[in-house]
């Protein structure tokens, strides 16, 4: 029987695992601002930076993560965009409550 190997470097394991963890960050802040609004902000943690700055905080993470990934050739920045431009298209028959996006 032969070892399974996913066929990763141990570099490209590292940045999918950055991802991971700062999509799961940005995850838990948008789930603070649907339970407390983008305003609310932690009374126990004094670091003064309401939902929506924590939010921001977490987005940029996310970012600087892909950006990681597109240096390292792990994934196209061209083909992210193109998708991005695709998303925004077929979204918009699904959307209530947004301005038209270009």
């Amino acid at each position: 029987m032969s070892e399974f190997s996913n066929e990763l470097t141990d570099a490209q394991l590292e940045r999918l695992a950055i991802l991971s963890e700062e999509l799961g960050e940005a995850q838990q802040a948008i789930g603070k601002i649907l339970r407390h609004g983008y305003e609310s902000y932690n009374p126990v943690v004094n670091t003064s930076m309401t939902n929506r700055r924590e939010l921001e905080h977490e987005l940029g993470d996310v970012y600087a993560a892909i950006e990681m990934l597109i240096t390292a050739l792990d994934v196209s920045g061209h083909g992210i965009g193109q998708r991005m431009i695709a998303k925004k298209q077929s979204i918009k028959k699904w959307l209530h409550h947004q301005e038209p996006c270009s």
